[in-house]
């Protein structure tokens, strides 16, 4: 029952927007076609209220009401602290966490037991876990039994929540209703190897975290920003913010109508002033605005930042393209895949097959079967058809094939080089799977001997295939172990040595596709997703976006096509995908729901990277 008028607030509401449309349609004139826009989730006007406690209900009834009560759209969980006693209600934290169950929490009638003196009661809440959103709004996929108990004693004769931990509970159906996926930007940390390359120490990195929809989410995104990165992404990136600066209290934030944002902030500790130089506080403002900028439908122009003494700084939009995501990406400018003839084949997002490209690679004098292109388009790599040698050259037409600079000695091809990925640094990587010496390496800007990155997290597996990122300290990997391929994404550390050397770690892999037990192809498709060919167990073939924290993309699949091979996808999020498939390399535009050929004779399509 209680269910049933949860949902009803949702519906009436709705009932009384249609009615009030209806009140003013004319009576009589002509017919004509009128294009609705779009509303997106967060524009609806429907919207699900909690329901108060009612006098009598039983300590099962006051915890599932309560359930639903945190699942309202409400700020401040007021109708939600009316099942506690007031003392809990004063001291729960409903934001320390956020658990994500399978269907819904369960309260089962068994699950009530009363206390030893007749005083109170515990109820024990269950579920099937899937993920957790942290108190700084990173999502982290979850597995396992969910398991909390509640305590309930009366209070004027009413039975309320006197125990509780802290944090909310919810289905995922209520969780993708409620919360949306947002990122938020930081500096990337490239240690000693970020004067190696322009811009080294403006790239941002976007790290996805989960935000209440319709619940100032400007305010919510501004203030989430300033807890700084979540431990997964913390060692291997900065914040230009202070540690421990906030929001002023109570303060909204919103554009004006010229596109102006002013945020007011507030120092750790009792000083009035925010102390940083001019420079750091334009880093700050265009760390922040590219952070806000996908909140609201206008596009951010300006960001001031003051403090409890005036004005720190104001940048503008242009000033802020200097720090914009994305600086090592490349131009992107054309997708390559190999024809039948093992040429490296160049072709523009519209264009048909396209021609070969300038040099070696186009030549189709060494058969291959997998090949990548630098970020700047001028440098290629390319794997032997079977699979034992890495050739490295530039595609111009003077260059030539010289001595393959990695070679495996594995005895079958599927144990030896995997494909090979060029990051936003210039460095080339690639694994050799041979069984008796199994290694990731790294060519520093692409040449020279290879250095071996140390992954003590891969253990046993093996790895079937590697993405870098452009930023340079992201990498998703496919690896295969008891006859499954997962995905994992691992966090890239650069340091140094006592003795000075710079050293490569890929540490902290975790996965990135729980779900799919199959996963054989992938690619970055922006700066905090990933396109993937892979299979649910049981299930059949689907090309699936991600997240970068585990969770779903949007849109979460992609329109099928037949038997796909591989995968190809630009950081840069307008740009079409490519697939190799039954019917040849197909591209599938951003923003068209229809694959289109490109040509029936060509394997591993690729953009550079």
């Amino acid at each position: 029952m209680r269910a049933e008028r949860h949902r009803a607030v949702a519906v009436l509401t709705a009932c009384g927007l249609l009615l009030a449309g209806c009140a003013s349609m004319p009576s009589d004139g002509g017919v004509k076609q009128i294009d609705a826009p779009q509303r997106s989730d967060a524009d609806s006007q429907v919207r699900v209220f909690g329901v108060s406690p009612r006098k009598g209900e039983l300590p099962r009834q006051i915890v599932r009401g309560f359930l639903e009560a945190t699942t309202s759209e409400e700020a401040d969980f007021g109708t939600a602290r009316k099942y506690l006693t007031p003392e809990e209600a004063a001291r729960w934290k409903p934001f320390a966490r956020t658990t994500i169950v399978a269907g819904g929490p369960e309260v089962a009638p068994d699950g009530v037991r009363a206390d030893s003196d007749g005083q109170g009661y515990t109820v024990e809440v269950t579920g099937t876990r899937v993920a957790e959103v942290d108190e700084k709004n990173a999502y982290t996929p979850s597995e396992g039994r969910y398991l909390d108990r509640l305590h309930l004693t009366q209070v004027k004769g009413e039975w309320r929540i006197d125990k509780l931990p802290d944090g909310l509970v919810m289905g995922e159906p209520d969780f993708e209703r409620i919360y949306r996926s947002v990122n938020t930007y930081y500096f990337a940390d490239l240690g000693a190897e970020s004067g190696a390359v322009r811009f080294g120490r403006n790239v941002l990195v976007a790290e996805p975290v989960y935000l209440r929809r319709r619940i100032e989410p400007m305010t919510e995104t501004v203030a989430t920003l300033l807890k700084g990165p979540a431990d997964w992404l913390k060692p291997v990136v900065t914040s230009a913010f202070p540690e421990g600066l906030r929001l002023e209290p109570d303060q909204q934030l919103s554009l004006d109508e010229s596109g102006g944002l002013e945020v007011e902030l507030r120092p750790s500790g009792r000083g009035k002033r925010v102390s940083v130089g001019a420079q750091r506080c334009t880093r700050m403002a265009a760390q922040l605005l590219h952070t806000v900028d996908q909140q609201s439908s206008a596009r951010v122009q300006r960001v001031t930042l003051r403090d409890g003494e005036g004005e720190l700084c104001e940048t503008g939009r242009e000033e802020a393209q200097a720090f914009a995501p994305g600086l090592l990406n490349g131009p992107a400018a054309r997708q390559y895949y190999l024809d039948d003839a093992s040429r490296l084949i160049a072709t523009g997002d519209d264009e048909g097959p396209g021609r070969p490209v300038d040099g070696p690679f186009g030549s189709g004098h060494v058969t291959l079967s997998a090949v990548a292109v630098s970020r700047d388009e001028s440098m290629g790599a390319g794997v032997l058809a079977n699979g034992s040698a890495l050739y490295v050259a530039p595609l111009s037409s003077d260059a030539q094939y010289g001595e393959p600079v990695l070679t495996s000695a594995g005895k079958r091809p599927e144990d030896r080089l995997t494909a090979p990925s060029w990051d936003g640094l210039g460095d080339l990587w690639v694994a050799d799977r041979d069984p008796e010496r199994p290694r990731l390496l790294r060519f520093t800007r692409g040449q020279g001997e290879p250095e071996t990155v140390e992954a003590p997290g891969i253990g046993s597996a093996r790895i079937e295939s590697l993405r870098v990122a452009a930023d340079g300290i992201r990498v998703a990997l496919l690896l295969r172990e008891d006859d499954r391929t997962t995905l994992r994404l691992g966090r890239i550390e650069r340091g140094h040595t006592r003795g000075g050397e710079p050293v490569v770690r890929v540490t902290a892999l975790r996965p990135a596709a729980p779900r799919l037990e199959d996963v054989t192809a992938v690619s970055w498709a922006g700066g905090s997703r990933l396109v993937l060919v892979g299979k649910e167990p049981g299930g059949v073939q689907q090309l699936r976006v991600v997240s970068t924290d585990g969770s779903a993309g949007i849109p979460p699949t992609l329109p099928g096509v037949n038997n796909v091979r591989g995968i190809a996808a630009s950081e840069d999020e307008e740009k079409p995908l490519l697939a190799d498939s039954q019917e040849g390399i197909v591209r599938l535009p951003r923003r068209d729901g229809s694959w289109q050929a490109v040509t029936d004779k060509g394997s591993a399509p690729v953009y550079p990277g």
